[in-house]
């Protein structure tokens, strides 16, 4: 980043983000310090460091001239920013990526990250570093090269990067060639590209970082329709906790797409062989996996330390995000979760859930609550609690304050609902609008539902886990079985 525009976001933020009073921001999610976030990007760990980059814009609280922020934390929840790590350049704005650790293997006859012929993933050591992959988005480029995939390296833990100089992949001919995500395919040895290419997502590996070769592609026909894949993510998991029942699962976020309007993070569960995905499911079977509203650009850590998968998301909806009523700032992160793959009883189906990562029990001590009371009401604060019920089949409860608003919620022919119609601000129509059923015998609903019944297995009762942080309510059913993600506006 130039010392110019760096002094120049530098002042904008100590001109209005101080300003900002700290019970206006979430507690226990990391929003910007000022200006505008979106996906995040870039996540790895590194000595003692998780890193998160994100979109960024230090100039103003909406979307536009694209940067990649940076914070660090040493459990994922006590975040400490530092400066933007990349900043627009010749070839555009700096859009969505993802970053490893890497070293040059030993014999090599360069330091050179840039000029190794090989790079294998870092082991712990002096040598490692990291290496970034993000798209280079110019419109004013020609077809081809109005999204480019562009490499940087840091050699100092993230703060200061060197950009390779020209982006080292371009599309073939389509407009949407973005987001990279990278990672490492041990029995053949190399490097993996997955992007997103407008309607589907394509391979390509490296042994060097530089040099690539498109292997496949995946995606035609296949989930919800009509979408355009963004954001992508690979990454094995083992079913039922079963090392020798692995599944590799692809991460498709999409926009538009979600059943209940807008963007929404879906999934597919398959074989890859290092040449080609295979998707278990047949191609109009729909997974996702949040059932809210605001659960968008989902992507792991590289290098998680205890070899956990852990996601994080973007909390918002393309349909209303850049009208969310925040001061300074706009948009916050999901908590991070852990992923895992679980089977359900009668069904061939494999289906991956999501719960809050164990560092979280630190910030918040759980308030059970009986199903009985069908009301829980928090007074005149804002409520920075995790709520626990036992929520019978047939069901209904309600989160409350003094003001009169309130969440809904009901367990009903197999689908838990929340409903934030009457949750305070609603900034757009599209905040509560309608949901389509696939079933239409359900009927329709203003406020968003998972089938818990698809997803769990019929059950008289289900364990259900709410986090509450200022303006958001996060819910996991069962262990994070059934997960639902929607902002509110108290």
């Amino acid at each position: 980043m130039s010392s110019q525009t760096l002094r120049e976001a530098r002042k904008y933020e100590e001109a209005f983000g101080k300003r900002i009073p700290k019970e206006e921001k979430p507690a226990f999610h990391l929003a910007p310090w000022v200006g505008w976030m979106n996906d995040p990007n870039g996540m790895t760990y590194l000595n003692g460091e998780y890193h998160l980059f994100f979109q960024y814009n230090p100039y103003g609280s909406k979307w536009g001239n694209m940067h990649w922020g940076h914070v660090v934390s040493p459990d994922m929840i006590h975040w400490k920013q530092l400066d933007p790590a990349i900043a627009r350049d010749n070839y555009g704005q700096i859009f969505s990526g993802s970053s490893i650790v890497a070293r040059i293997p030993e014999g090599a006859n360069t330091d050179d990250p840039f000029l190794a012929e090989t790079l294998v993933p870092g082991n712990g050591g002096e040598g490692d570093f990291i290496a970034s992959y993000y798209t280079s988005d110019n419109w004013r480029m020609p077809r081809e090269m109005q999204e480019m995939q562009s490499y940087a390296v840091s050699m100092d833990g993230g703060r200061t990067y060197r950009k390779y100089g020209a982006p080292v992949l371009k599309s073939d001919g389509r407009r949407d060639f973005r987001d990279p995500k990278l990672f490492w395919y041990e029995p053949k040895q190399q490097w993996y590209m997955i992007v997103s290419a407008d309607n589907e997502m394509q391979f390509y590996s490296s042994k060097n970082l530089r040099d690539w070769t498109y292997v496949s592609a995946f995606g035609d026909g296949y989930g919800v329709q009509p979408r355009q894949f963004e954001c992508p993510d690979f990454f094995p998991l083992n079913v039922d906790g079963d090392p020798t029942k692995q599944k590799w699962v692809m991460i498709v976020n999409v926009n538009p797409g979600c059943w209940f309007g807008g963007s929404a993070s879906q999934y597919f569960v398959g074989d890859f062989d290092g040449e080609k995905f295979v998707c278990d499911s047949p191609k109009e079977t729909v997974k996702w996996l949040d059932w809210g509203k605001d659960h968008y650009a989902a992507v792991t850590f590289a290098n998680e330390p205890k070899g956990r998968i852990i996601a994080i998301c973007w909390m918002s909806n393309w349909q209303y995000a850049n009208d969310l009523p925040t001061r300074q700032y706009r948009s916050q992160m999901g908590m991070p979760r852990e992923l895992f793959a679980y089977s359900v009883k009668g069904s061939k189906e494999i289906y991956v859930g999501q719960k809050p990562v164990d560092e979280l029990n630190s910030i918040l001590k759980p308030a059970s609550v009986s199903v009985e009371a069908s009301t829980v009401n928090f007074g005149n604060t804002n409520a920075q609690i995790m709520v626990e019920l036992d929520v019978k089949n047939g069901s209904t409860f309600t989160l409350s304050n003094d003001e009169g608003e309130e969440v809904f919620f009901s367990v009903n022919a197999g689908r838990i609902l929340m409903d934030r119609q009457k949750s305070g601000i609603i900034p757009t129509q599209d905040f509560v609008s309608e949901t389509w059923s696939p079933k239409p015998s359900l009927g329709t609903n203003i406020g968003t539902w998972a089938p818990v019944e698809q997803l769990i297995g019929k059950q008289d009762t289900y364990h259900v886990q709410l986090w509450l942080d200022i303006c958001s309510v996060e819910m996991f059913v069962d262990g994070g079985k059934a997960n639902m993600t929607n902002l509110v506006l108290p």
